[in-house]
């Protein structure tokens, strides 16, 4: 290599990065890039000082474009020559020049820095001194056309980057220099150890903004690929910061519970509570984020989202149990249970092949301490009451987790999805349990925990969220009216306590539907010609079950019940009626338009009957 830069240059370098690195917090309030213009004045100096750029880098730079040696494989070439060495740390100025611009907000200005460090270097971009600085000034650039939201061109950055890696590792595979060691003189220059560290760290920060860049195209499976092979590596080289780690891991679980791929889930989420849990533990370092030292809020904020990315874990696999095992009316269906208690064993026989396939987390003791967390949580589907309840036992455990931070006051939207998914847990449990007491028992838990909502929000703000809570509780008590019909069924002779709790729960059905259908209403209290597409089947389901519930009514006057009839009547008539007016609003409720046609015919002649018996006495 050419000689090292004089001591003026070198100095004014390490200067100019040592003011770089100062956090924007510690610059004056008035003056927050002082430390950041402080360290462009030296940069600029210091290319003064280097002498001007080869005379055909401009020629170089009109003809570049975004991504431009995906085109064809770089041919390896060193920078030998002192005109060469000149054009490679101009090249490492440009670099910085163009962070630094980008850092105070300046992209036009960034862009063409970091665009004309590429020029500079793009001769020589797979030898040894260039490979990592070129793939670096991509990177950068890819995240600046992802802020601007042109994607495809920061895809083309991006993946020209992790081609240009691939080829180096392949055709040459020794460690490259880092780009400071331009400017340290040979007795400084960095270890083959520290080498590879560095270059590893940009080849991974390549694969996290590739994951978004992905996740941002839709390119799901693509970007969880990304994700998980990006936060395997931060692990193995250890460059990774806790908090941040065991958040994007869990985020990732998300994705693989779409997909019901529980087992990459739960591997997921149990590398998250090992690794959050080191959280303060790792002594910390000049790029260590500021959230990753002692901030307890923000710890109490991450370890509830983890939190909540396991209740999630819960409930879809106990959902997904339910799925597989209920009838055409929801109920458990024997045949099916039975059907998958055989095909348990052949899962259980899979799984080892299933894991070795798996991408997994860590290596030594700590993937013992993952395994330890995973071996207490369940991925195979439960397929009776006591599965079921060691899952919701679980996921219960992490709603009074998330729920330490996610309190009302403060996280009103956060803290009533929780409390839903709470409620959602307990109504898929009430489905393995086959005492109709004690599911009506879990019900009642759900609307304990979901009324004092309604409560303390306002409607005004929380027009849609409201409407969720009114329709779920509406719904909670037609499943107990249901149950203790079922219960009275059963009696030969039901007491008046029975038919009093039967009409109880009727009635706080019927208060809760129409309080949802009352949202509907403009502001003079009119209901809607046209029910908006997105409240169109609960606003349908409604009406159907609003009809049903005044048919069930339970009384001893007949002048009521034929009230009663003829109210069901109506609402039975006005889904038939709404649905001639709007053929699309059938496709969203065949079944029970089908019910409330027979309804319509058959209501009139048993209310003409009822009439007549009670003329008669």
């Amino acid at each position: 290599m050419a000689g090292t830069p004089g001591p003026e240059i070198r100095e004014k370098f390490q200067a100019a990065l040592a003011l770089s690195r100062v956090e924007l917090h510690k610059n004056p309030e008035k003056e927050p890039y002082k430390s950041k213009y402080g360290a462009r004045a030296l940069l600029e100096e210091v290319r003064a000082l280097l002498g001007p750029a080869p005379e055909d880098d401009d020629e170089r730079a009109a003809e570049d474009g975004p991504g431009d040696q995906a085109l064809g494989a770089a041919e390896p070439r060193d920078a030998e020559g002192p005109g060469e060495q000149r054009a490679l740390r101009l090249a490492v100025i440009e670099f910085h020049l163009g962070v630094n611009h980008i850092d105070t907000e300046e992209l036009s200005a960034g862009e063409e820095h970091l665009v004309r460090c590429l020029s500079l270097l793009r001769p020589f971009r797979l030898s040894l001194g260039c490979v990592s600085l070129y793939i670096q000034a991509q990177n950068n650039l890819g995240i600046l056309w992802s802020e601007r939201e042109e994607i495809e061109t920061a895809q083309s950055y991006l993946e020209s980057s992790e081609a240009l890696y691939n080829q180096y590792m392949k055709e040459i595979g020794s460690p490259p220099l880092d780009p400071t060691e331009h400017f340290l003189p040979e007795e400084e220059k960095l270890t083959e150890q520290e080498r590879s560290k560095r270059f590893e760290k940009v080849y991974t920060h390549n694969l996290y903004y590739l994951a978004q860049v992905y996740q941002h195209m839709e390119m799901f499976e693509k970007a969880a690929h990304y994700c998980h092979s990006t936060l395997k590596r931060q692990l193995e080289h250890n460059a990774y910061h806790p908090m941040e780690w065991a958040i994007n891991a869990a985020t990732l679980s998300q994705f693989y519970i779409n997909k019901l791929c529980f087992m990459e889930a739960r591997h997921c989420l149990s590398a998250a509570n090992v690794i959050f849990a080191q959280t303060g533990k790792i002594p910390a370092t000049e790029d260590t984020p500021e959230a990753e030292r002692d901030v307890p809020e923000l710890h109490r904020q991450r370890r509830g989202e983890i939190a909540r990315c396991w209740i999630k874990y819960c409930l879809t696999l106990l959902q997904n149990a339910q799925l597989s095992m209920q009838d055409n009316i929801g109920e458990l269906d024997l045949d099916k249970q039975s059907e998958l208690r055989a095909l348990r064993k052949k899962e259980l026989d899979e799984e080892e092949s299933i894991r070795k396939r798996a991408v997994q987390f860590g290596t030594g003791e700590l993937c013992d301490a993952i395994s330890a967390v995973e071996e207490k949580v369940r991925y195979l589907r439960p397929l009776d009451f006591e599965e079921a309840r060691e899952l919701f036992l679980l996921g219960q455990h992490y709603v009074f987790e998330a729920k330490e931070f996610f309190q009302i006051d403060g996280y009103v939207t956060d803290h009533i999805e929780v409390v839903q998914d709470h409620s959602a847990l307990f109504k898929v449990l009430a489905f393995f349990e086959t005492d109709m007491e004690r599911r009506c028992k879990m019900h009642k838990r759900r609307i304990a925990m979901l009324e004092p909502l309604i409560v303390d929000l306002n409607p005004q703000y929380y027009l849609l969220v409201n409407r969720q809570i009114q329709f779920e509780i509406a719904h909670t008590y037609y499943d107990m009216m249901d149950l203790k019909v079922a219960i009275a069924d059963k009696l030969r002779d039901p007491d008046s306590h029975i038919v009093k709790k039967i009409n109880s729960l009727n009635k706080s059905a019927l208060k809760y539907y129409q309080l949802f259908l009352d949202s509907l209403r403009d502001p003079n209290k009119v209901f809607p010609e046209h029910i908006g597409e997105d409240v169109l089947r609960p606003a349908m389901l409604a009406k159907f079950r609003v009809a049903r519930l005044y048919g069930r009514i339970i009384t001893a006057d007949p002048k009521k019940e034929l009230e009663n009839l003829a109210t069901s009547l109506e609402h039975y008539k006005f889904i038939v009626d709404y649905c001639e007016t709007h053929p699309e609003a059938a496709q969203e409720i065949e079944v029970e338009l089908e019910l409330s046609k027979e309804m319509v015919s058959l209501l009139p002649t048993k209310m003409e009957r009822f009439r007549t018996k009670m003329a008669l006495t």
